[in-house]
């Protein structure tokens, strides 16, 4: 991967990371609301129960961005964690943050594969 390339990714993580970190500080949708009508109280849990989803996979999402930031840091962007062959550009455009070649990402979608621990512990540490 050419060094403009390199950096043309950097900058597509770092929006990226900006945008989750805006979208992640706004957490009224979980504020816990009483409310006399027991219907109402049910619609206002389902959607505190939608709003803490989707902070969940926005936080994992951010997680994802900040480890693709590390490997670009250390030279290790655009390689599969578990293959170590190269990631089509393809999927590069399609998600920058991935981990995975579209291969091995589809050995551990249907469970074939163990994620290595290694990965998990640096997404934990970020």
């Amino acid at each position: 991967m050419t060094n403009a390339e390199i950096k043309k990714y950097r900058e597509i993580l770092e929006a990226k990371q900006s945008e989750l970190i805006f979208l992640l500080r706004n957490r009224e949708g979980i504020e816990i609301e009483k409310s006399p009508d027991a219907l109402d109280e049910v619609q206002r849990a389902s959607e505190r129960e939608l709003a803490i989803r989707t902070l969940d996979r926005e936080s994992s999402l951010l997680r994802n961005v900040r480890a693709a930031l590390q490997r670009i840091d250390r030279g290790q962007f655009g390689v599969c964690m578990h293959c170590e062959e190269d990631i089509s550009v393809k999927r590069m455009n399609a998600v920058p943050w991935t981990p995975y070649c579209i291969e091995c990402q589809e050995q551990f979608d249907r469970k074939q594969l163990v994620p290595d621990e290694s990965f998990d512990d640096m997404l934990v540490s970020v």
